[in-house]
């Protein structure tokens, strides 16, 4: 009874799994976080994109949506979140906080985690969105 030189392992063995479950918690939401502020960043610079109708936001000077959501899905994945057509709305010519002639953009985003067996809160993949205005500045 008084030999313990098995204790610590079996400590060990107890204590790690909760403590490694809260390191990959911590992890996981840190990427969702991330996420959700790539997200802002990218409605943000398509919004600007659009309302000053720079080249990667417009066709011959003219805006085009779908050269618009290109350049909004380019941008995201460039930071590793990938992005379809039907994830982005974009609007040349919209109303934001009550005032005319923004352009707008909205993302969405289902993250998922790598660990969804252990993260049941983060198993069924959270929808993120973020949404941005910029005023039009070209003709």
């Amino acid at each position: 009874m008084r030999d313990r030189s098995g204790a610590n392992a079996v400590e060990f063995a107890l204590l790690s799994v909760p403590l490694l479950l809260v390191l990959m918690g911590t992890f996981e939401f840190g990427r969702m976080y991330w996420a959700q502020h790539v997200l802002n960043e990218i409605a943000a610079a398509g919004a600007r994109c659009v309302g000053v109708l720079q080249s990667g936001c417009t066709q011959n000077g003219v805006y085009d949506a779908a050269t618009a959501t290109s350049y909004i899905s380019g941008r995201a994945a460039t930071d590793g979140i990938l992005l379809g057509n039907a994830n982005i709305t974009v609007s040349n010519n919209t109303t934001c906080s009550g005032l005319s002639g923004f352009s707008s953009v909205q993302v969405s985003y289902k993250f998922t985690t790598v660990l969804p067996a252990f993260l049941t809160s983060l198993a069924n993949g959270p929808n993120l969105s973020a949404s941005a205005c910029f005023p039009n500045q070209g003709a």
